[in-house]
């Protein structure tokens, strides 16, 4: 079995897709054995591609907002793991939205990387790909309004691209209800890093 760095590195080297990206390969990860929370988003784009840190575009920072977190806290692999569904940006489609993260890429590298990450306390699910995944077939906004049932150990979440803020307005509860739950668990998860409860 690979160690976390072994695993990371094969992973940041993959190119089993290169032939269909458009920009060519460049995988975005982080990972760290003594992370305490681990985001799964969709996969990177343009500028992630572009600049090699995940969430460092407008989705990132409405994402550093729901969570209630600044960006040297979010940055801080000792305490948050970032490991998307497609580790490369994957191409637009036709209508101007991403392309789906290419398909074999979380089959091949969450088996090897997330198991050595265990003192993830809460995972988060950004967008319908991560959340499918991880809980099944359902839809996106189901799973996010059922978000009881699956904490402590894991909460979903919609894309947090411009597009869905015309989701949060016709789903209220999301703010009122989510958000709130979602910046508590944040919070005690990151304050214990280190920290066996």
């Amino acid at each position: 079995m690979d160690t976390l760095d072994e695993a990371a590195a094969a992973a940041r080297a993959c190119t089993l897709c290169a032939a269909q990206l458009p920009l060519g390969p460049r995988p975005v990860l982080r990972v760290s054995a003594t992370a305490r929370l681990l985001i799964i988003g969709q996969a990177p784009g343009t500028k992630v591609h572009a600049s090699g840190v995940p969430w460092d575009d407008a989705s990132g920072e409405r994402l550093r907002g729901w969570m209630g977190i600044g960006r040297d806290e979010f940055y801080d692999e000792g305490r948050v793991a970032i490991v998307p569904m497609g580790l490369c940006y994957p191409g637009r489609l036709p209508n101007g939205g991403d392309a789906a993260p290419m398909k074999i890429c979380a089959p091949t590298w969450h088996p090897r990387l997330l198991p050595l990450m265990p003192a993830v306390r809460l995972t988060l699910l950004v967008g319908s790909y991560a959340i499918a995944r991880s809980l099944g077939p359902g839809a996106m906004s189901a799973r996010v309004r059922d978000w009881r049932l699956y904490l402590p150990e894991r909460l979903s979440l919609p894309h947090p691209s411009w597009r869905t803020g015309g989701w949060e307005r016709k789903n209220c509860w999301f703010g009122a209800e989510v958000l709130p739950a979602l910046r508590k668990r944040a919070r005690d998860v990151l304050d214990s890093a280190g920290h066996e409860r």
